[in-house]
């Protein structure tokens, strides 16, 4: 897969690319700030990218903005961002659009699977959500969202889901059927309103409607 990397630590940045390299990636560029980042996709558009959240100059939200400008100019070009926290209000517009998206806080880097299981995902057009990420969006839901309707096994459901989980893997860590698992899903489109005639992925519509909440608050 070609990647192109920004992170400001270039400690960090080296070892991710050496990493990267290793498990047959190619790096296409490597920076370390938004406005490096932007410019090289511009040239030399990759595959997925991976940015920090805070990049300089003021270590804010540089990186997230860079990375809400190439999901609508570049929107087949998958996105990771890295943050030490969960940036909750920028949660719901960085999910929208197509192509693969994640979110992951820095701890996960050095756990090299989860790494590279959420770097697959996301470039091969899936997501990949920090599981603590989830947990703190699924704190500030409100209470007149759609996702009150939903019972508390369909909230386990959209969770998993949330998380990028199939529906086997959803099946293997709630212990329940293939069908079960299917049945609580149709319940989850009917209930936030998603119909099957949708031109859009009822799956990824159902995952922004579990984070657009958080962002309404």
């Amino acid at each position: 897969m070609r990647i192109t990397l920004a992170e400001d630590s270039a400690l960090l940045r080296e070892s991710m690319a050496q990493l990267l390299i290793a498990e047959g990636h190619e790096i296409v560029d490597s920076v370390g700030t938004a406005t490096e980042l932007l410019a090289a996709v511009t040239v030399r558009p990759p595959e997925l990218v991976i940015a920090d959240v805070r990049m300089p100059p003021d270590h804010v939200d540089e990186g997230i903005r860079a990375a809400l400008e190439i999901r609508e100019r570049w929107p087949a070009i998958g996105v990771l961002v890295l943050s030490q926290y969960v940036e909750r209000r920028y949660a719901t517009e960085f999910l929208t659009g197509t192509g693969g998206i994640g979110y992951l806080l820095k701890d996960r880097v050095s756990a090299i699977d989860t790494f590279l299981d959420a770097i697959d995902r996301v470039g091969s057009g899936g997501t990949a959500f920090d599981p603590e990420v989830v947990r703190q969006l699924l704190l500030h839901s409100r209470a007149d969202s759609p996702l009150s309707r939903l019972t508390e096994r369909e909230r386990d459901v959209l969770t998993r889901m949330a998380l990028g989980h199939s529906n086997a893997a959803i099946c293997a860590e709630l212990f329940i059927t293939r069908s079960a698992v299917e049945k609580h899903i149709n319940a989850i489109f009917t209930k936030l309103d998603l119909r099957a005639d949708t031109a859009h992925n009822r799956r990824v519509l159902a995952i922004l409607e579990y984070l657009r909440t958080d962002a309404a608050d």
